[in-house]
């Protein structure tokens, strides 16, 4: 029997916290069975958010938000415990109930030490990131935000390398940081507005008329909201994070943990305070193009597999940001197609590099090479996972990246040129690396009797190229899900942008617009 629309993101929400709980009440010397319930509740949180597929309405006639759970929370604060989703948070929602399946998958092996407690961190943390998607209160929105903090930094500081302590609090102090100002923009916003509900300010944003309160609270969000994608300069957190972290919370870090700072910009940055983000699009695009070229320039000189897969991430984060400051609607919805691409793809690469780390115990490029011969299957695998994120026609990557430098190009030719010097970038570091790791002699005699995928490797593996392959020759379904956020957010920021009749146009000039009011 499946659960009423109102109750079905509760479900969604509470079902990796209580596999927690489960775990807690497995004895410490049951570690076997630990493994067993978390993969198991990892499995069950992907079956009960499928039927949020078939059951969201999607076009222009649909609600906005779905499935929506309104229980009053705090009273006196005006506090209220409000969940929904759009095709944005519908798309997010899912990619991080199979990542975070296939990440509780992947540490099968990889933790022999703390298993309660690991498996704990990683349910606990997936449920902190399901309910930023889902939040539709102010207030519940910055309680999951900050929720997830905490199991990320122990997962990094207990189970991650050698630098794993000064990582994990580079990455608390950095995120906590940027929340901080963010609460004040929260607290700010209540005063304006005299509530913390999302719905209500999204169907009344800010006007030209408060510009220089929408100028304050976009930075106030900005800050959180940057340090988490991170755009440059608020990246430096992200490498040794990434480096320094576990298997599968690299996974999860790079799959859903930078999302939460470029659906902070699509939820609240642009529709909420549009005058502002109009203001100050041309920054934001600056330092979304610094990000790409330089987070690709900075791949081509890393001699560590999981630091050159991490600064990766921040190049493909700018062209998400990109995406969304272009403020078009192919812009915006490129930026989501990307944003699902990288989790799946980049999520895909750790899983690779954790597999060889599995087996070799280094993450020094030059401590591999020619093991497409004792591992071909690995090697398969490895290349169509490259080739997804730099973006080859048929996989994910291209229709993210081309979908993102056609709305970009509409807004101005110069960002998508230089956008393009990013993806070609890309493709130099992510084929030099696959060069270096899998073709060639075998130099090092420890790589000659290297075994290849197991079953579980494959069993991790599969279903990210699999949803590639399917995001590259069909995207339709993810368009028509986001089709009405993404004329909602443009609509905001843009009236002109759309004619009476349904669909979009060219944009109209500013002079012609006034002529023709």
């Amino acid at each position: 029997m499946q659960p009423s629309g109102s109750h079905i993101l509760n479900v969604v929400l509470f079902t990796p916290l209580v596999g927690a709980l489960v775990i807690l009440l497995i004895p410490r010397a049951r570690a076997e069975i630990q493994r067993l319930v978390a993969n198991a509740f990892g499995v069950l949180g992907v079956v009960v958010a499928l039927p949020l597929i078939w059951r969201y309405r999607a076009g222009a006639d649909a609600p906005r938000f779905q499935f929506v759970s309104d229980h009053s929370w705090i009273p006196l604060l005006g506090v209220r415990y409000t969940l929904g989703i759009d095709g944005l948070s519908l798309v997010l929602v899912l990619l991080t109930t199979v990542l975070g399946a296939v990440a509780m998958l992947s540490s099968w092996n990889a933790i022999r030490e703390r298993e309660k407690e690991f498996y704990m961190a990683m349910l606990v943390l997936q449920t902190g990131m399901l309910g930023v998607f889902l939040s539709l209160d102010f207030v519940l929105f910055y309680v999951f935000w900050e929720a997830m903090l905490v199991p990320m930094y122990f997962l990094i500081g207990l189970w991650g390398s050698e630098r794993r302590i000064s990582a994990a609090i580079k990455f608390f102090l950095y995120t906590l940081a940027g929340s901080v100002v963010m609460l004040l923009g929260i607290l700010a916003v209540y005063h304006s507005r005299g509530t913390f509900d999302m719905r209500t300010i999204l169907d009344a944003p800010f006007g030209a008329d408060t510009l220089r309160a929408q100028k304050w609270l976009f930075w106030g969000f900005f800050v959180a909201f940057a340090v988490k994608v991170p755009m440059f300069p608020f990246h430096t957190w992200l490498p040794d994070a990434h480096t320094e972290a576990p298997t599968a919370a690299s996974v999860l870090l790079a799959g859903v943990l930078l999302k939460m700072g470029t659906y902070g910009f699509m939820r609240i940055s642009v529709p909420m305070f549009p005058n502002a983000a109009n203001a100050y699009r041309g920054a934001m695009v600056v330092l979304s193009l610094i990000a790409i070229v330089y987070g690709a320039l900075v791949c081509l000189m890393q001699k560590d597999m999981k630091r050159l897969i991490a600064y990766s991430s921040v190049s493909h984060m700018g062209l998400c940001t990109l995406g969304i400051f272009a403020l078009t609607p192919l812009g915006l919805s490129g930026s989501v197609l990307q944003q699902l691409n990288h989790g799946l793809a980049t999520g895909g690469l750790f899983l690779l590099a954790g597999i060889l780390y599995e087996r070799r115990h280094t993450r020094l490029i030059s401590e591999f090479g020619g093991l497409a011969t004792p591992m071909p299957n690995f090697a398969a695998i490895y290349m169509i996972v490259t080739l997804s994120s730099l973006g080859l026609p048929l996989l994910g990557g291209f229709v993210g990246e081309f979908t993102v430098l056609r709305g970009a190009f509409e807004a101005r030719w110069q960002w998508a040129a230089w956008g393009l010097v990013g993806v070609i970038l890309s493709a130099a570091y992510l084929l030099w690396l696959y060069q270096r790791v899998m073709l060639g002699e075998i130099t090092n005699p420890a790589n000659e009797t290297l075994r290849d995928l197991s079953a579980r490797e494959f069993a991790t593996l599969v279903p990210l190229v699999a949803l590639s392959f399917w995001i590259g020759v069909y995207p339709t379904p993810i368009f028509r899900a986001i089709d009405q956020p993404v004329h909602k957010i443009v609509e905001a920021v843009n009236p002109g942008y759309y004619s009476v009749a349904a669909g979009p146009v060219a944009p109209v000039p500013a002079s012609a617009a006034a002529k023709a009011r």
